[in-house]
């Protein structure tokens, strides 16, 4: 049976700016937001059950508000002829590429949304002409989009450069436009620069890896809260110890993937997330920048295969704890190693948490999003998304790029084994 066809109409796009005086200036980058595969925009969807017809006017204008406060992401991002390889943010207050758009269909007629999406991504964020938005898209800082439904839902589709924030401070700034929306007088966290603040190490970023062609299924998992604490439990149990949520469905994923590729058993598998290092470096609570760092681990698959999905917890651990170690000698310069520097072969796999970032939190006065996060995965890495799992159900979401066809259902099997 074909499937059916939509049509969704922009009916209105263009910049919208901040509604205050703004510095005219230039502000600096740091060092991780500089990195050359940071630059560029992430896409990714908030889906919300209502709304439809105050939404546009009410974000746009929160939204030229919220940009007084965070007057930088209505800049752009520019090289340095004087500083070569240092890209910086010209605050040019030129404002944020605002579309609003109209569907044909309600959310429940597109399945809300759900993989494979029944929209073409380009429907539901802008890809501005160039005669519309003289910017490239490597240089624009953020653009957003609200398509309504019939069915008085809608969706805020966000395009954000990930040289200018990491996926908490994206997520900082959607907040502040919601609470503008909202009616507060200011921002709840008020934002802060500080780029300074984050280490600037000599160290040269390594060459841009080669990307393989991996033709990757789409799988999605859910997992209830009260499975993912069972297993939470008995982490302790077996350590005395406390784990997240998140060390538990990662050890898991890894070992199930590890199984279904079926290598030799002393083949190397490799597993990386990034996590934050606000912590470590003591930043204000309004710090919107980059604040990552890799957090990477290795073993055979024979390793991998016959431990414990609490033992596998136990090197997640252990790699969570050597990370910061490994990021004050970078911040030291004790080794010239990029250590973002990254392999992409199919033997390894890498894993996001949005499910912490704080975009299920955002509320423009409709109430929170049934479901926020990244519009698709990438082809040609094979990762892992871990986030909230669309409302109503209770627990966590995983969208799955990271095996082919031929090891796409010995994957799901094991994800989905000893689940209620």
């Amino acid at each position: 049976m074909a499937t059916p066809s939509f049509k969704v109409t922009r009916i209105s796009e263009g910049p919208v700016k901040p509604v205050g005086e703004t510095p005219d200036h230039t502000l600096p980058l740091a060092w991780v937001d500089r990195y050359p595969t940071h630059r560029g925009l992430v896409e990714s969807m908030h889906i919300f059950r209502s709304g439809a017809d105050a939404a546009p006017g009410v974000i746009r204008e929160a939204l030229g508000k919220a940009l007084t406060y965070f007057y930088p992401l209505s800049g752009r991002i520019v090289e340095q002829p004087e500083k070569k390889g240092c890209p910086a943010i010209r605050c040019t207050a030129d404002g944020v590429y605002f579309a609003e758009a109209e569907a044909e269909c309600s959310l429940e007629d597109v399945k809300f949304l759900e993989r494979p999406l029944l929209l073409p991504k380009e429907d539901l964020v802008p890809y501005p002409a160039e005669d519309r938005w003289g910017v490239e898209p490597h240089n624009t800082i953020m653009m957003m989009q609200i398509t309504k439904f019939t069915c008085g839902g809608f969706v805020m589709g966000l395009r954000f450069n990930h040289a200018s924030a990491d996926g908490m401070g994206a997520a900082q700034f959607v907040k502040a436009v919601g609470d503008m929306a909202r009616g507060l007088p200011e921002p709840a966290v008020k934002p802060v620069w500080d780029r300074e603040k984050f280490p600037n190490p000599s160290i040269k970023p390594g060459p841009l890896p080669e990307l393989p062609v991996l033709a990757l299924d789409y799988i999605v998992l859910d997992f209830p809260t009260g499975y993912i604490d069972g297993l939470k439990t008995q982490y302790k149990a077996h350590s005395g110890k406390f784990c997240s949520g998140f060390d538990v469905l990662t050890a898991k994923l890894w070992q199930c993937r590890t199984r279904a590729l079926n290598l030799e058993p002393d083949a190397t598998v490799k597993l990386c997330f990034f996590a934050s290092v606000r912590h470590l470096l003591k930043l204000d609570a309004g710090y919107y920048g980059n604040s990552i760092f890799p957090v990477k681990m290795s073993g055979t698959s024979k390793q991998v295969l016959e431990s414990s999905v609490m033992e596998v917890i136990d090197m997640i651990r252990e790699a969570k704890q050597r990370m910061a170690v490994e990021f004050f000698q970078f911040a030291k310069e004790e080794t010239q190693q990029d250590p973002f520097q990254m392999t992409f072969n199919y033997e390894s796999v890498y894993v996001s948490d949005w499910s912490k970032l704080g975009f299920s939190d955002v509320d423009y006065g409709f109430g929170p999003p049934m479901f926020a996060g990244p519009l698709v995965n990438n082809d040609f890495i094979a990762s892992v998304v871990i986030l909230k799992a669309p409302l109503p159900l209770d627990g966590t979401r995983i969208l799955a790029s990271c095996v082919t066809k031929d090891h796409s259902d010995e994957f799901a099997r094991g994800m989905k084994e000893d689940l209620p």
